[in-house]
């Protein structure tokens, strides 16, 4: 494995998976690359993944770099012959979306996107509950990322050396898979339509149309989306205030599901005829290999991340967080924010699954 991006890319665990071992870590920034090195226990660094990629010893790169980076940078390694396993989102535009989808193709290399939500310990539990036919027809979901931003927070993310980051003004329309991925990841739903809203509240400097690379006026967003089944699913986005989290509301015709949120006091609760009585999902650490039992970011999901991965590439297969899923997960929230441009027209998210 080679690593690049030393922010959150140093919170995953390459280096214990029995089947792994870093071989190079890269970040154009000193400190970041340090942090890389430490984390992983390699001294092998780059400064440029330009540098990473042309390293034979290296077989997988998992990108961690700034969201409009992440498919060029993808593209990269896999026309290097590299894997890839990248952070949210897989892409910022519709025409990124098919560069990517292409250049995997092209390539034949395995790519994973590292949607935490897909292994957040209580999707795990909905989702074996949805194999098992517990929630009849599941047919509305609410699903939720809200992260209570402060201006500390964009002093800190939006500005590097004085120079503005990709993060700043970005759309939270354009980073939905840590809510999709509660739905997307449990009934791998396509979702086919959007009429979505966007607003601004409180006034905060650095959103609005020509303000910010993305022409973004918005610093939350509500979208509702029908799927391919016909099924609704409303979807929020809101980077301010005092609430956060990501969680979903499932809503079967036999078994309804509410994940927690320690933000807001809302308890985990299944409701019906034949519910478990669980009083929080349960542990699935016993899936992963003894060396990946340890606590991890984001609920839990990082180990599951890196051994999903691993295994996909040892096994010769697709990884679960696939392509196709990928972009189940994303290229909604980019429609929903045309939409939202468009005041909440209703619009038809195209699909890039092989069978459509």
């Amino acid at each position: 494995m080679g690593v690049v991006g030393g922010g959150f890319g140093s919170s995953f665990f390459w280096h214990l998976d029995p089947g792994s071992i870093v071989t190079a870590v890269s970040d154009h920034r000193p400190e970041r690359r340090k942090s890389l090195s430490e984390a992983y226990r390699c001294d092998k660094t780059y400064d440029e993944l330009e540098q990473m990629v042309n390293d034979p010893q290296v077989d997988a790169i998992a990108i961690f770099t700034g969201a409009p980076d992440h498919v060029p940078h993808a593209c990269m390694a896999m026309e290097a012959g590299k894997h890839v396993v990248s952070a949210v989102p897989a892409c910022v535009s519709l025409e990124q979306a098919q560069q990517l989808l292409d250049c995997k193709k092209k390539t034949g290399r395995h790519y994973m996107m590292a949607e935490t939500s897909y292994y957040n310990r209580y999707t795990i539990a909905a989702r074996d509950l949805f194999k098992q036919g517990s929630f009849g027809d599941l047919f509305y979901s609410e699903v939720e990322y809200n992260h209570p931003i402060t201006q500390e927070d964009r002093d800190t993310m939006w500005f590097h050396n004085g120079k503005k980051t990709w993060r700043y003004g970005y759309a939270p329309m354009l980073y939905p898979t840590h809510a999709l991925g509660h739905l997307v990841g449990v009934t791998r739903e396509r979702l086919t339509q959007v009429s979505a809203h966007g607003v601004q509240t409180p006034h905060i400097d650095g959103y609005g149309v020509g303000k910010n690379r993305y022409d973004n006026p918005f610093n939350g967003a509500v979208g509702l989306f029908t799927t391919k089944q016909g099924h609704m699913c409303r979807c929020s986005l809101i980077w301010t205030g005092t609430h956060g989290g990501d969680r979903a509301s499932l809503y079967g015709t036999k078994l309804s599901y509410y994940m927690p949120n320690e933000s807001n006091g809302q308890r985990f609760l299944m409701s019906g005829p034949g519910a478990p009585d669980w009083k929080e999902a349960p542990d699935a650490s016993n899936r992963l290999p003894e060396a990946l039992r340890v606590p991890s970011g984001r609920g839990g999901s990082h180990v599951f991340l890196t051994h999903e991965f691993i295994t996909a590439l040892l096994e010769d297969r697709e990884p679960a967080v696939n392509i196709y899923e990928a972009l189940a997960m994303t290229v909604p929230g980019i429609v929903g924010q045309q939409s939202a441009l468009k005041d909440g027209e209703s619009l038809k998210i195209p699909s890039f699954d092989p069978a459509a």
